[in-house]
């Protein structure tokens, strides 16, 4: 056992156990984090170059070349990404009954790899859709594992900057897919509005090689960590993982209801007049932006109150959907989503590190599979509401687009609220 004082808590001690691989007082800075954070960094960086390139054209194939409305495209996305979600609590607890994360990690990380081909060959939504759940179905498997591995892996003290940086990492690899799709897409097809055919698939090909290298990395880099004795008796239970994980998933849910796929974000900047390149720039603003914030914010909710940084970046996110709702040019749209990054970099990584300060070692795997979870099923009704508030229905008919960002700029402030008067402090 070690006496830790953590800077939030004034003289208060905390009695933790910890592992050997951080039995020594931790250093602080990006060099003292260990071999696992670095490994999963480098593979999400890797993955992100791929997806990056692939995912935020998906919209624009689906709507420009195969014709396919709003709601359809909602519904893709929010059955992949419910799909995705639903999968990482039973990943996440598999990973806490057999006391190991790599492999299951490295399992999802290859079945998205080997999935990707195949968008080259779809022409269908149905093809699409598909495609685009069996990419997500590989994210589910791996994702919460791959979470409770990081927690696992490093220190309280450093907890925030290790989820931080790990954020920055990812985000790191979408600037540079993004940055290759758009050479990409200039070379091909210059500056034309729509999406061509041929610029989608061309993409998809080189979007391979990153994919295999994210895989490579995990298998070689990362390495299990000991995580406690197996329960005695395995079963998932969410009541086990206790009343503050249960009170931070309803606040959380509330924003996600509000939340919806960043596709129509995408379809908003088409909408407001950006041509294919304006929109890959306005995604590599948004992107370094996100990954500049990041490291910093897990740094600072090392020193605070994690709870105040998340509520700054829900705040940050409704004056931003505001600002979308109510955007009249596609240079507005431009600022704007570059200033969502900061509400990304605020809350992803910082959430995360909530989650692991709640819930025991042990139950890492099944907290984060829980808190996916949650919100994969929130994710298939955020995204339908959106795409049908989009198209003007009931006392939303007459905004037409504007409609769902008015609609999740109000949810984020509801959870802002609730989360300080709500969610308990830290103990």
């Amino acid at each position: 056992m070690l006496l830790r004082v953590r800077p939030d808590q004034g003289n208060r001690l905390l009695m933790t156990a910890t592992e050997d691989t951080h039995s020594k007082a931790p250093a602080t800075g990006l060099r003292s984090l260990p071999r696992n954070v670095w490994a999963t960094s480098f593979t999400s960086f890797f993955n992100d170059i791929s997806s990056e390139m692939v995912i935020n054209l998906l919209p624009l194939f689906l709507a420009n070349v195969l014709g396919v409305e709003t709601a359809i495209i909602g519904l893709i996305e929010g059955l992949a990404q419910s799909t995705a979600s639903l999968l990482k609590v039973f990943s996440g607890w598999l990973s806490d009954e057999l006391r190991g994360r790599k492999w299951l990690a490295v399992g999802g990380y290859t079945l998205s790899t080997l999935s990707k081909p195949f968008f080259y060959f779809a022409n269908t939504w149905l093809a699409v859709g598909a495609v685009r759940w069996a990419d997500r179905v590989g994210k589910g498997v791996r994702t919460s594992p791959r979470d409770a591995l990081v927690a696992d892996s490093i220190s309280e003290d450093q907890r925030g900057l290790a989820f931080g940086f790990h954020r920055a990492a990812d985000t790191g690899g979408a600037v540079i897919g993004l940055l290759i799709a758009l050479i990409t897409i200039w070379l091909v097809q210059g500056g034309a509005l729509g999406l061509n055919e041929s610029t989608f698939r061309t993409v998809v090909l080189i979007s391979l090689i990153p994919a295999v290298l994210a895989v490579l990395s995990i298998t070689i880099g990362a390495r299990d960590v000991p995580v406690g004795e197996k329960r005695e008796r395995p079963r998932i239970s969410f009541r086990s993982l206790g009343p503050r994980f249960a009170t931070l998933m309803i606040i959380v849910g509330i924003f996600d209801l509000g939340n919806s796929a960043d596709a129509f974000l995408i379809l908003r900047a088409q909408e407001r007049g950006l041509n294919i390149l304006g929109i890959l720039g306005m995604l590599i603003t948004f992107n370094l932006v996100y990954t500049f914030v990041s490291t910093p914010a897990g740094s600072l909710s090392d020193r605070v109150d994690r709870r105040w940084v998340v509520v700054g970046g829900w705040l940050v996110y409704a004056l931003i959907y505001l600002g979308f709702a109510l955007a009249g040019a596609g240079w507005h749209i431009w600022v704007l989503y570059g200033l969502y990054g900061i509400y990304y970099g605020l809350t992803q990584g910082v959430i995360k590190a909530m989650v692991a300060d709640i819930v025991q070692a042990q139950l890492r795997g099944t907290a984060y599979g829980s808190y996916s979870a949650l919100m994969g099923i929130l994710d298939l009704p955020a995204s339908l509401i959106a795409g049908v508030l989009w198209q003007g229905i009931g006392p939303w008919k007459g905004l037409g687009p504007s409609a769902p960002f008015f609609f999740g700029g109000a949810l984020a402030l509801i959870a802002a609220l609730l989360m300080i008067l709500v969610m308990p402090a830290d103990e």
